[in-house]
């Protein structure tokens, strides 16, 4: 995945001294051009996977990005045979046709975790034009998803360097194990960009396993008409040539990349604020903008409501991107601006905006740790539908226990990466984060989520991070509800 001296005797005695000489010449030689040069260093490839247990592939070793710059243009394909007039109905079988194109610049800041004589970044069918790294061009390979690039010079532990990628072409829609579409998503009047696990490398070239947070600039060009959303704060908005439109937008805190998120379309924009002050961002499809006002209008109370059980809200701004019905199957917590497929529901805006804290500040140290981000938000949903619907979080955990879905592998162990997304994560999740509640009390239990969220707030941690923090915070042993609740196999029997 990863992705040379022999010295030969001649004679005895003289001649045997003289070769020996020579042959420690040679070695010293051979030792500095493997350094780079006389007084260089000793660089070696950085690995082309970080060994998740699932996508062992996904994410690069050798570095740790600091910050992207991603300049994009793109160009909808206009003249689309298969539209039709389809209404508000765009199926998921229509994002399996040519995407428009795209034209990308990728700066990424990264410091080196070991002498790199290359490294590799995870890029998904696009095209690379060329690629610098510190100003100098760079030797570039690809095999797959894995793009090579070997630096003029090695680079050394600890240094800070920029690469440069220059790519375009048709981004790709990718479909995953458990058959949901991802990646590239093309809609009606522009495009939606998912990245839930692996579809970030579609449109952009980076480290994409949510170990590595960068923050982000992305600016992305598109016809005038049309509006760009991305991740944050938008900075500007300016006229471009050829009858086109800029929108750059900055975000400062760490992200992973599969909560990277650029949509565009003719989108209706509203700005607010919430009672703290935090700006939120709404874009939404003209044809769900009625159908979502009523329940968009509530982000500024659930923010609020989240800082109260959750602790301080982790990021400078907040709000939504609403695409039409349809535009893509399922709804993903894109970080500052979850995205919905249509007009979501009070549960499935808790859900997302939840997220903010479990899984986007919280981020899972890997795949395997899905479950810790939602069974939080779905247990959110809970919280809030004890608090603002009468009903009481007891009657949520029964109606989950009872579902056989949720009991089909244990939240901690999905069988393969097609099951990460399963109900198991989220249903029995949720009652695992009931179980700790129960065990700890009310006052414990919400010091200890508090806690949590401050102690890794735009971090990453596992599994193992968490029950050991449970643990520790509460003084109690808690081996049995692990055993029973996260990694049994059959389902308990409960009074």
């Amino acid at each position: 995945m990863d992705q040379w001296t022999r010295v030969r005797r001649t004679a005895p005695a003289v001649a045997g001294t003289v070769a020996v000489a020579a042959a420690t010449l040679l070695a010293s030689l051979t030792s500095c051009i493997s350094l780079g040069g006389l007084g260089g260093v000793s660089g070696t490839p950085g690995a082309s996977g970080v060994r998740d247990p699932y996508f062992p592939r996904l994410g690069n070793g050798g570095y740790d990005v600091q910050h992207y710059t991603l300049t994009l243009d793109y160009a909808p394909e206009r003249d689309r045979g298969d539209r039709g007039d389809r209404g508000d109905h765009v199926g998921p079988a229509d994002h399996v046709g040519p995407a428009g194109r795209l034209t990308g610049t990728a700066e990424i800041t990264a410091r080196a975790t070991q002498d790199l004589s290359a490294f590799n970044l995870d890029l998904h069918g696009l095209d690379v034009a060329s690629a610098t790294v510190e100003g100098a061009e760079a030797a570039v390979s690809r095999a797959g998803n894995e793009l090579t690039l070997r630096p003029d010079t090695d680079l050394t532990e600890g240094e800070t360097f920029t690469t440069v990628v220059r790519y375009s072409g048709n981004p790709a829609t990718i479909t995953d194990a458990d058959d949901s579409q991802e990646g590239w998503l093309t809609t009606v009047d522009g495009a939606v960009a998912l990245g839930q696990p692996t579809g970030s490398m579609a449109w952009f070239p980076g480290n994409h396993h949510p170990s590595d947070k960068a923050s982000y600039d992305i600016t992305v060009t598109v016809p005038n008409g049309l509006k760009a959303i991305s991740n944050g704060e938008l900075k500007s908005e300016r006229r471009a040539k050829g009858g086109r439109t800029a929108f750059a937008w900055h975000s400062g805190e760490p992200m992973a990349s599969y909560l990277a998120t650029v949509a565009i379309g003719a989108y209706e924009t509203k700005t607010s604020r919430t009672p703290s002050g935090v700006p939120v961002y709404t874009a939404v499809d003209p044809t769900v903008t009625k159908g979502s006002a009523k329940v968009l209008a509530t982000v500024p109370d659930v923010m609020e409501w989240g800082v109260k059980n959750f602790g301080p809200y982790p990021f400078s701004s907040t709000g939504a991107i609403v695409e039409r019905g349809n535009d893509s199957e399922y709804a993903l917590e894109t970080q500052t601006k979850p995205v919905f497929p249509g007009a979501p529901d009070q549960g499935l805006l808790v859900h997302e905006l939840a997220h903010q804290w479990f899984g986007n500040s919280v981020t899972p140290k890997s795949w395997r740790d899905m479950w810790l981000s939602e069974g939080f938000a779905t247990y959110a949903e809970w919280l809030w539908a004890e608090d603002f619907e009468n009903i009481p979080v007891g009657a949520s955990f029964r109606r989950a226990f009872g579902e056989k879905a949720n009991w089909e592998f244990p939240p901690a162990k999905p069988p393969t990466a097609a099951d990460i997304s399963d109900a198991p994560v989220y249903g029995r999740g949720a009652m695992v984060i009931h179980k700790i509640r129960e065990a700890v009390g009310d006052d414990a239990f919400y010091d200890i989520v508090r806690d949590w969220t401050a102690a890794h707030r735009h971090g990453n941690a596992s599994t193992d991070d968490f029950t050991a923090y449970v643990e520790k915070r509460s003084g109690k042993d808690l081996k049995g509800l692990w055993d029973t609740w996260l990694y049994g196999q059959d389902k308990p029997t409960v009074r």
